[in-house]
């Protein structure tokens, strides 16, 4: 490529940017493919490190004033701050982007994102700042959430564009390894310190170090993602396809119901996402004597169950298309809200057929979830269609499943998770079919 080449919607910053990088080779999938999963490994590794300390320290440091179950109610509440504040963090980023260019967007919201988790390991607690330590607790936790409506590259929805036809799905299945590879670095790293150190030790400093090293992941993202948005060639792609930033007011006037749809598709998935992570993680620790060192192992070889899931949704998803995937995953997923709460409540066997059962249909469903419906969107709108869509349809199926899942639970036992799973399977099915019916229709 010639580096007299301009993008109309670079700034300057961004192609000064461009310069420094105008001697490397030509962007490749496979590029993009790792440097998607690399960020998504990274922002999953901040999202796990927090909802894991909401279960095993925030409670006891954040919360001693209450018993552990409201404590840990408590610390899912604030857990859904940074959901909530990602809708708000798209709009932000949005202008951010289209003035200053992604290069400079993913650098501040990647720095926000670690620098807001790495902030939380040096925060005291309850006992030394008082209520004040919970408020800058929620701070951080909506400087996490902003980040991470920031930390949208297009890079998933450039990966997918670039597919062939017959590959979609799998190349549609790459960016969401990201999610069990970052459960696996977050419970690996508590796993350690868990059983390391006495109980005191640990809450004392060793829970730190997880939300400390998560800035220089961070880091080590940002140079992997900038080697990419920072080239020519990936901003010619971007202009060849139209993937261009449009503010969110414009958005939702011109494709309002694509996002509705969107945001509402995946619930299914979502809802399933926390109650196979987070939630049975609190449940163990608040009504088993089952050590949490054990059954933070045990998740890790079910996010290991969970990407051969990914995987198999690429491969399943080009045979019979990924809308039908996702239709397929929750059906799967509301057969298993039958056989739930009696596994979870099945002791240590039982448990552990929750935990490979679940990641297995996670990872079949939440493999394509992300693009089973971005594609509705039209070429100007789609880079700022599948970011809100995104931050919607976590917010709506994820943002409050730990917090609900517990609640629900603790007041009428584990069968009430079945229902819930059940609700968000009818959910995504609903969304599926009106989508169906408007693209019959058009």
């Amino acid at each position: 490529m010639s580096q007299q080449f301009t993008l109309p919607s670079s700034s300057r910053l961004e192609r000064d940017a461009r310069q420094m990088h105008a001697s490397t080779h030509e962007v490749r999938p496979g590029e993009i493919a790792l440097g998607v999963v690399i960020g998504r490994t990274s922002e999953f590794f901040d999202f796990f490190v927090y909802g894991i300390a909401s279960v095993l320290v925030f409670p006891a440091l954040f919360f001693p004033m209450v018993d552990r179950l409201t404590g840990t109610l408590f610390a899912f509440a604030i857990f859904a701050l940074a959901f909530v504040a990602r809708p708000i963090g798209s709009m932000l980023f949005t202008a951010i982007d289209r003035r200053h260019g992604r290069g400079v967007k993913l650098t501040i919201a990647l720095f926000l994102l670690g620098g807001s988790t790495a902030a939380i390991s040096f925060l005291p607690g309850y006992k030394v700042l008082g209520p004040a330590a919970i408020w800058l607790l929620a701070a951080c936790r909506i400087g996490q959430g902003l980040a991470l409506a920031g930390a949208w590259d297009g890079l998933a929805s450039l990966l997918a564009l670039n597919a062939p036809d017959k590959k979609r799905g799998w190349y549609a299945m790459i960016p969401q390894l990201g999610a069990p590879l970052g459960f696996i670095l977050a419970s690996g790293l508590f796993a350690y310190f868990v059983g390391s150190l006495s109980l005191a030790d640990f809450l004392e400093w060793g829970w730190r170090y997880p939300f400390f090293a998560a800035f220089a992941i961070n880091v080590v993202a940002l140079f992997a993602r900038l080697r990419i948005v920072a080239t020519e060639d990936f901003g010619a792609m971007f202009e060849s396809r139209e993937l261009r930033p449009v503010s969110v007011i414009q958005l939702m006037r011109a494709e309002g119901g694509n996002v509705l749809i969107g945001a509402f598709a995946p619930l299914a998935t979502f809802a399933m996402f926390h109650l196979v992570t987070v939630f049975p993680l609190s449940w163990v620790t608040l009504y088993t004597h089952e050590q949490a060192v054990n059954f933070l192992r045990i998740e890790m070889v079910g996010a290991c169950v969970g990407i051969l899931g990914i995987m198999a949704s690429g491969w399943i998803a080009d045979r019979i298309n990924r809308r039908n995937q996702l239709a397929l995953s929750a059906l799967l997923i509301g057969a298993f809200s039958l056989l739930a709460p009696r596994l979870l409540a099945g002791g240590p066997t039982g448990e552990a057929i929750y935990l490979l059962a679940g990641f297995a249909i996670l990872g079949l469903s939440f493999g394509q979830a992300a693009g089973s419906v971005s594609s509705n969107f039209s070429k100007r709108y789609r880079y700022t269609g599948a970011a809100v869509t995104s931050d919607l349809s976590w917010l709506i199926g994820a943002g409050f499943a730990p917090l609900a899942a517990l609640g629900l639970a603790s007041r009428f036992g584990l069968p009430a998770i079945g229902f819930y799973l059940a609700s968000g399977a009818l959910c995504t099915l609903v969304a599926l079919t009106i989508n169906r019916r408007l693209r019959l229709n058009t």
